[in-house]
């Protein structure tokens, strides 16, 4: 996928108030690491991750959603009424009827010419959405989108306590619950427009997508009844195969895009932890100073997680004016995307 008239115009992020820490989540599952004799800080030690963020119980993930809209309109020069695209790329949704975009795009106020609709695809829907939106700006179909995404981790993780502290799992039976402990919640907000509405806008020039869905029972998240959701992740085998469908994305969108090693100012990629980044960017002959992560202090937000992690670095500083940022995009599925941007 190659552009040349789009461009991210604004991108800002929305986090909940509340802190909870690896300290924390361990102290709740006391009686386990008891009974297993587990270390107390392997959960930081084995992930990176001192931290991350939870919206109040009951929030609606169209909640979190029209809170980026609402932020990321407000910095925009452009208006609601220009919107003629709008979707919620997040992994969790309000309910499977209607598509939660319908309840963030009336708390956003948006138009109601806009068309809408929920695109989900694990922790890549936010990429996945700006080429689709990039694809329709570049056709001439629209000239303006709004792209949302809005994580609600908290039931995935207050299930997950339950589950450990419940049953009587051995050490090797929690071992697809780990991951769980990881998640964290956020929201993003995008507005994806035609270079003639944005003259300062960061362009996009393109994308590469390739899949591996022979690794598609790595990872699988379900309801599980009300205000409740369950996760089973093989993060041993996940890691390897998704570290090898990067290293086939990369090779393919450095020759498709001209985006490559020492031409990149900047490297985004999904915030699972440190023990991934580093073995991406080995894997891949990166070098790790050109990178920019959250996930200490967010943990992995989903669909959230990249993009969030470009708007601080952007707010930060790190990514700067004229920076040439490669976008490394790795889900579950598994599935990879990577975007190349002048910032």
């Amino acid at each position: 996928m190659r552009f040349k008239n789009v461009c991210i115009e604004s991108l800002t992020v929305a986090l909940p108030d509340e802190v909870v820490t690896s300290a924390a989540i361990e102290a709740e599952l006391h009686p386990l690491y008891e009974r297993l004799k587990l270390p107390v800080g392997r959960l930081e030690l084995m992930t990176g991750i001192r931290e991350r963020r939870m919206w109040p119980v009951g929030t609606r993930p169209s909640a979190a959603s029209a809170a980026a809209g609402k932020a990321v309109l407000a910095q925009s020069t452009l208006k609601a009424a220009q919107v003629e695209l709008f979707i919620h790329a997040a992994v969790s949704r309000d309910m499977l009827e209607p598509a939660t975009a319908s309840f963030a795009h009336r708390e956003i106020g948006l138009p109601a010419s806009a068309q809408i609709f929920d695109l989900s695809n694990a922790c890549l829907g936010f990429l996945n959405s700006i080429t689709v939106a990039a694809a329709m700006i570049e056709s001439g179909q629209i000239k303006c989108a709004m792209i949302v995404a809005g994580e609600h981790g908290r039931p995935l993780v207050d299930q997950t306590l339950r589950t450990l502290c419940e049953q009587p799992l051995s050490r090797n039976a929690i071992k697809p619950f780990f991951a769980n402990l990881t998640i964290g919640s956020g929201a993003v907000g995008a507005i994806v427009c035609h270079t003639d509405l944005a003259s300062a806008g960061h362009r996009l020039f393109g994308a590469v997508a390739r899949a591996a869905t022979e690794h598609s029972a790595l990872c699988q998240g379900d309801t599980h009844g009300a205000e409740a959701l369950v996760m089973q992740t093989d993060s041993e085998h996940l890691l390897v195969a998704g570290v090898t469908l990067a290293q086939s994305t990369w090779a393919d969108f450095s020759r498709i895009t001209g985006f490559n090693a020492e031409n990149t100012d900047r490297f985004i990629c999904h915030q699972v932890g440190s023990v991934h980044r580093r073995k991406l960017y080995e894997t891949l002959g990166l070098d790790l100073a050109k990178d920019f992560s959250t996930f200490e202090t967010l943990g992995n937000m989903g669909s959230v997680s990249l993009p969030a992690t470009l708007a601080i670095a952007a707010q930060q500083g790190r990514v700067k004016q004229g920076d040439r940022v490669s976008l490394l995009g790795i889900g579950s599925g598994l599935n990879s995307l990577m975007l190349g941007l002048e910032w």
